[in-house]
């Protein structure tokens, strides 16, 4: 698949930087040399996938203009799209990144809601996105609001409830709602109808070797649990971009963690690309 064929359809291709979780850095396991910001889009670009969505794992805010002058450039360059993230509500924060999504072109800021904000009442959650909402539409961006490990699903969909507004929508994980309890294509039915950009990856589940229960665990996309067709078919045909993750577990060192991250987004990449110029979503 070139690079030339990034866009099939109403659906873009894209790669989040979650898939690069141990080159980057995670947490207390940080390589002696963390992947760029360009060297995500580069790997994106040469997979043929025409979107790059930064999260939380590479912070944005800690490029200087300059970087994020030249970040914008290079995918204008590509003929790429830009997409920035962060975690939690806090007021600020997302102004921060709507400031830095303007700067960028960036058409889409993801949240992901954590337990905090789980415990934060729905009222008083609603009153801050209503309140930023007039901000995104200046920036020419969306808020979309991934529903996450302690986010359920129908608590995100009270929520979206509460503000009806077409700059807000959901970032639909398919995964990530196992651990809130919900099977993947329960959360999907939950949140296909106000969905503005898809996270997908797939998972296997593994029995323990000594009997004692079961860990879920990812996979390359196509090899695992994930229905991919039927995960687009409840997008309805709909724009948006279909950002690739994945869960590699720690192999134990960064060189194997780098081989095999890239190793995984070219076949997950691979198989996207295969389903998007099937036709599917049908």
């Amino acid at each position: 698949m070139t690079p030339g064929s990034m866009t099939l359809g109403p659906l873009t291709p894209g790669l989040g930087s979650y898939a690069f979780r141990w080159s980057i850095g995670h947490r207390d396991r940080v390589p002696p040399q963390p992947m760029t910001a360009l060297a995500v889009l580069e790997a994106a670009h040469a997979a043929g996938l025409g979107v790059v969505q930064y999260a939380d794992n590479l912070p944005l805010h800690r490029l200087s203009d300059g970087e994020l002058d030249t970040l914008a450039a290079v995918a204008r360059d590509r003929g790429m799209a830009l997409e920035v993230g962060t975690q939690a509500f806090e007021a600020e924060t997302i102004r921060r990144y709507l400031a830095i999504a303007r700067r960028l072109g960036a058409g889409i800021l993801r949240i992901a809601l954590d337990a905090e904000d789980a415990a934060t009442p729905l009222g008083d959650l609603a009153a801050g996105f209503r309140a930023l909402l007039l901000e995104a539409r200046d920036a020419g961006c969306r808020i979309a609001i991934e529903n996450h490990f302690d986010f359920p699903s129908r608590r995100l969909v009270e929520l979206l409830d509460r503000v009806p507004d077409p700059a807000l929508g959901v970032c639909l994980d398919v995964a990530n709602s196992i651990c809130a309890g919900e099977w993947p294509m329960e959360t999907v039915g939950l949140l296909a109808p106000r969905t503005i950009n898809l996270h997908l990856k797939d998972y296997v589940i593994r029995p323990d070797p000594y009997g004692v229960g079961f860990r879920i665990l990812g996979c390359p996309l196509g090899e695992g649990r994930t229905d991919i067709d039927a995960v687009l078919d409840a997008l309805e045909g709909r724009p948006m971009s279909v950002i690739l993750e994945h869960w590699l577990p720690w192999p134990g060192d960064f060189a194997t963690a780098t081989g095999q991250e890239h190793d995984w987004v070219a076949r997950s990449a691979g198989r996207l690309h295969e389903v998007l110029a099937a036709g599917c979503p049908s």
